[in-house]
């Protein structure tokens, strides 16, 4: 800590002249007296004494008298006038105290009166001041001394110091009453500052411990910050024993598959301290397997504006029953689709074999070619709920890779699309070239394009052309299909390869589908280690863009 100047004398002089409100005269004056009588007493000393029939006699009189009044007087109470004589009545006992031949020093104490002036009337103060100390103590020295350069000199000097001095006292307060001004509005706006702050910290902490998501804030030391109501309540489940409040804490958590018990560098907690980001990690918690829980994990980085890492945000949702239901959706489908599919097949085997039959009339043949058809949809939607299971419980579709031509996988999806598009009024057309080596499951790719191209007819009105494209860029293979349909709306394209999604213009065109193929397509593109993308404008048409790794090298 510093060192702090005593106060002095002089400070206190000071402070009583320039503090805010009324000044306090009493100080001031009785130092002024002070001064005044040491004036005199130097004299006395020196052997120039004064006789009480002398007019600096009168002035010391006067100068006590006045001191005397403001030291028994109710200053606080008097009025404004008699605060405003004070100062003029020390001026007139100056001047009388430097009615002497040999002259006084004592008239550079006009300064202490012309502070208070200053202090008490502001700028007008310095005027008021400059004024009476010509009038009152400057000419009676000249009108008894004479007027020479000298005098007339000193005259000036204290003219113009008390002056600027009520002036300088002046401008002083006026900055100390401006300052205070700003800190007082400054205050004001502070404590309204403070007050929101306060009441959006208390919806914060509300609506923190309300959410039904477990959430927490790591600091940059991996030590829990805060947390809500609802993550104490999972961490109860997962550490029956404590926790310590670090993240990276072994406990009775475990990993998607609800068997291995995670290790500290397996923590979402852990992983989110050393910076990591990511969506949709699955944990389990609690020992007993049959009433474990499935969290959701999210968890998001804090950074400093230089980038170094100042803690995480983790969420954790609770999925149990999310996945539960899906689990039993899922095997549902699968039990279902097994169970239609034996009959089906049978059904369009014996519908083949009555086809072929050379008895059957030919208005039978053609009832026959309408069974055979709509047996073929359901077998092909038994297969797209199948795939669709099998994406679900597995994240990725099973591969049987070879060495593949691509040319002949896009010509065979060509071959089998030709019906439907001449019923549909549709032009099939093809760009390939005459060979493109591939490793890949050609049974795949083929149902794939077998998606695409049927889409694709199925959005193209009569008249129109489907294009499949088919050529190498780098180490990848890009397979297009473009038709001149009537186009994707923009809000449909993000959800396009959701399972179960039907566009708005599938929907008003009755077209049949559940929404699963163009996901069974994104789901073979990915297994492959490839992707696809979609580029569509209404009423002009589509382009579905499949990217994959030739795997050759």
């Amino acid at each position: 800590m510093g060192h702090v100047a005593p106060r002095t004398r002089a400070d206190d002089v000071v402070r009583a002249l320039t503090t805010s409100g009324r000044p306090d005269p009493r100080l001031p004056q009785a130092v002024f007296a002070g001064f005044v009588l040491l004036d005199v007493a130097l004299r006395a000393v020196a052997g120039r004494g004064v006789s009480l029939a002398e007019w600096p006699t009168l002035g010391v009189l006067l100068v006590l008298a006045a001191t005397v009044a403001v030291l028994t007087a109710p200053w606080p109470h008097l009025d404004r006038r008699w605060m405003i004589a004070l100062p003029l009545v020390d001026m007139a006992a100056l001047g009388l105290v430097r009615l002497t031949p040999e002259g006084s020093a004592a008239g550079i104490l006009v300064v202490l009166p012309a502070l208070f002036l200053g202090r008490l009337l502001g700028r007008p103060g310095a005027v008021v001041a400059g004024g009476a100390v010509a009038l009152l103590a400057a000419l009676p020295s000249l009108l008894v001394a004479g007027a020479d350069a000298l005098a007339v000199s000193r005259a000036v000097s204290i003219t113009v110091v008390a002056a600027w001095s009520a002036l300088a006292v002046a401008l002083a307060m006026e900055h100390l009453r401006a300052q205070r001004d700003a800190a007082a509005r400054h205050g004001v706006e502070l404590a309204a500052a403070l007050a929101a702050l306060e009441e959006h910290r208390r919806a914060a902490e509300a609506i923190f411990d309300a959410v039904d998501v477990g959430l927490v804030l790591l600091d940059a030391e991996g030590r829990f910050a805060g947390r809500n109501r609802r993550l104490d309540e999972m961490l109860t489940i997962a550490f029956p024993g404590g926790h310590s409040g670090w993240a990276g804490e072994v406990g009775d958590m475990y990993g998607d598959q609800c068997a291995e018990r995670l290790s500290r560098e397996q923590c979402p907690a852990y992983r989110a301290s050393l910076g990591e980001e990511f969506d949709d990690v699955r944990v389990w918690i609690g020992a007993d397997l049959g009433t474990r829980r499935a969290l959701s994990v999210s968890a998001r980085s804090l950074r400093d504006p230089g980038c170094a890492l100042e803690g995480a945000v983790l969420a954790y949702k609770d999925v149990t029953d999310l996945v539960r239901a899906t689990a039993a959706k899922e095997e549902f489908l699968t039990l279902v689709s097994h169970e239609l599919r034996t009959p089906l097949t049978s059904i369009t085997g014996h519908v083949e074999m009555l086809q072929e039959h050379p008895d059957v009339p030919a208005v039978l043949g053609h009832q026959l070619a309408v069974v055979d058809r709509n047996a073929e949809r359901l077998l092909r939607l038994i297969g797209d709920l199948l795939h669709s299971a099998q994406i679900s419980a597995e994240r990725s579709l099973p591969l049987q890779r070879d060495d593949v031509d691509l040319v002949d996988v896009v010509g065979t999806a060509l071959a089998a699309a030709a019906p439907a598009a001449r019923e549909a009024g549709v032009t099939l057309e093809r760009d390939l070239p005459p060979h493109l080596p591939a490793v890949a499951d050609a049974h795949r790719l083929g149902q794939l394009l077998d998606n695409l191209l049927a889409n694709a007819i199925g959005c193209t009105p009569p008249g129109g052309s489907v294009t499949a494209r088919l050529r190498q860029e780098g180490e990848r293979a890009e397979i297009e299909v473009v038709d001149t349909g009537v186009g994707i709306e923009p809000a449909d394209r993000d959800r396009l390869f959701t399972r179960f999604f039907r566009g708005a213009d599938a929907e008003r065109a009755g077209r049949p589908g559940v929404g699963l193929g163009l996901s069974i397509c994104r789901s073979i593109a990915e297994s492959h280690g490839g992707r696809i993308e979609v580029e569509s404008e209404v009423g002009r048409g589509s382009t579905f863009r499949v990217r994959l790794p030739l795997g050759t090298g």
